[in-house]
């Protein structure tokens, strides 16, 4: 968290249709019929399991790529936001007033136990140890994993290393640019145009990485970007859909990010 846009947004419609595991976990299964050998993996924003959301999501995802989708808890259970202070979202280009910095100020200093004892390093500790406790309970072939925000910065440390076969990048929070250039999996990304923790100069640093190891064999490996205009930081993850271009684009990149592990895992 590291602006007023990461405790922005709305609730999706719906209601999940999955089930809450003993570790908390929440689980979307293949649909029947379906026998998956593949999976995917959502990690959250800074709302963690509290907001319908990534439950929502993880439905959605579940039926389009005929897959089982989990979403680990990983805040142990306290999450950095909860779900009474959303706030409605910003198009891209707004100006975040003296007023929301004050709030979010207030915010980040009474939640910060929170953010300590999830903290990237122990979260990290928490998403490898759940996809590898997964992959050897069931057995999946491949396994990919799509992040927001926190979890989308989440993303690009876990592609540093072998623990899944893929990942999906949405608007991610902060993350050292070192990383891309040593991530050993395909990943794709997707961009707001105003976002405060991925501005389009970091964007466009992070693309130069991995094109120029695309011009070596040995250390090319799979991209892609999308950007998604009039969007801010957390558009793919708790979308005012009563904006017409948010709608359209929250559901461009669902639909991008099922067309991307269709083709990856």
């Amino acid at each position: 968290m590291s602006c007023p846009d990461c405790t922005t947004g709305v609730k999706l419609p719906g209601t999940p249709k999955g089930v809450i595991k003993d570790d908390s976990s929440y689980f979307a299964a293949a649909p029947e019929g379906s026998e998956s050998k593949r999976a995917v993996v959502i990690l959250t924003d800074a709302f963690g399991l509290d907001l319908d959301n990534p439950k929502i999501m993880a439905d959605y995802f579940a039926e389009q790529l005929q897959c089982d989708v989990w979403v680990p808890d990983i805040f142990n259970g306290k999450p950095f936001v909860r779900e009474d202070q959303l706030q409605m979202p910003e198009r891209a280009g707004d100006k975040i007033g003296a007023l929301k910095w004050m709030k979010f100020g207030f915010l980040m200093l009474t939640g910060l136990p929170r953010f300590i004892a999830s903290r990237p390093s122990v979260a990290d500790k928490r998403i490898k140890a759940f996809i590898n406790k997964i992959k050897a309970e069931k057995q999946y072939d491949n396994v990919g994993a799509v992040g927001y925000c926190f979890g989308g910065a989440a993303c690009v440390r876990l592609a540093v290393t072998d623990t899944v076969d893929t990942v999906v990048i949405c608007h991610p929070g902060q993350f050292s640019l070192k990383l891309v250039g040593q991530m050993a999996i395909p990943s794709a990304w997707l961009c707001a145009e105003d976002d405060f923790t991925f501005p389009t100069k970091k964007r466009k640093q992070a693309e130069e990485i991995l094109a120029k190891r695309a011009k070596d064999e040995k250390t090319a490996i799979a991209y892609e970007f999308h950007d998604y205009k009039g969007t801010c930081h957390g558009f793919a993850a708790r979308p005012n859909t009563q904006l017409p271009e948010i709608k359209e684009a929250f559901e461009k990149s669902l639909t991008e990010t099922v067309a991307w592990f269709k083709k990856h895992i």
